[in-house]
């Protein structure tokens, strides 16, 4: 663990902060969609994510689920650390895009790290700016783009995520994770591979080029 722990995190943490986190974490590996975190429940620790993807989703009243944003490698989820710290529960759920390790720091140490460490400080801010960044360009792409620059872009985004061409995901889930129905979305899809962009096959998708 020490070395997965290094290259993810050597580069912004000094080795005494990386051997703290070593003694006081926990370790976990967590396989594809593993529910993580769910709304309404408390959290207990705030992960670091040493391999792997993990997707973040909100939920409106009606149940229909909208997703915020991914945490990879070297990230950790701000919206935890909130919660943490405030003791309040999840407003979000947080599932396992792809098989995962992780390491859970123990909330009593967040609070200690922040004024022992400058680099963990600064790694908790950029936190919050980066995944503010994100829930913006999320509700910019709700407002301004159109559903099928958004449908693009979320399929980019899984191409990256799983380094897959081959998107193991009906039609169902993708309306689901961009807040759609199932009819737009499948309509969407035919469009995009009738002009070549991908093949589809009952139970995946196939990426041939989103250039």
């Amino acid at each position: 663990m020490i070395q997965e722990l290094k290259a993810s995190y050597g580069h912004l943490f000094e080795d005494e902060l990386i051997n703290e986190i070593l003694q006081v974490g926990t370790y976990k590996e967590v396989p594809e969609g593993f529910q993580m975190m769910n709304i309404g429940s408390y959290i207990k620790g705030m992960p670091l994510l040493v391999s792997g993807a993990i997707k973040v989703l909100r939920e409106d009243k009606n149940g229909d689920e909208l997703l915020l944003y991914y945490l990879e490698k070297g990230e950790t989820c701000s919206m935890t650390m909130t919660c943490c710290m405030g003791q309040t529960k999840s407003e979000i759920r947080a599932i396992a895009e792809t098989d995962a390790k992780l390491i859970m720091i123990p909330i009593q140490k967040m609070e200690e790290w922040t004024s022992k460490y400058k680099t963990w400080r600064n790694f908790v801010f950029e936190s919050y700016h980066n995944r503010l960044n994100e829930m913006l360009q999320t509700m910019d792409s709700i407002a301004f783009d159109n559903m099928d620059e958004r449908l693009l872009n979320y399929l980019k985004d899984k191409v990256r995520i799983n380094n897959s061409n081959t998107l193991k995901n009906t039609h169902q889930e993708i309306a689901y994770e961009l807040h759609s129905s199932r009819v737009v979305i499948s309509r969407l899809l035919k469009k995009l591979e009738n002009i070549g962009k991908i093949k589809l096959h009952r139970n995946y998708v196939e990426i041939i080029n989103l250039d």
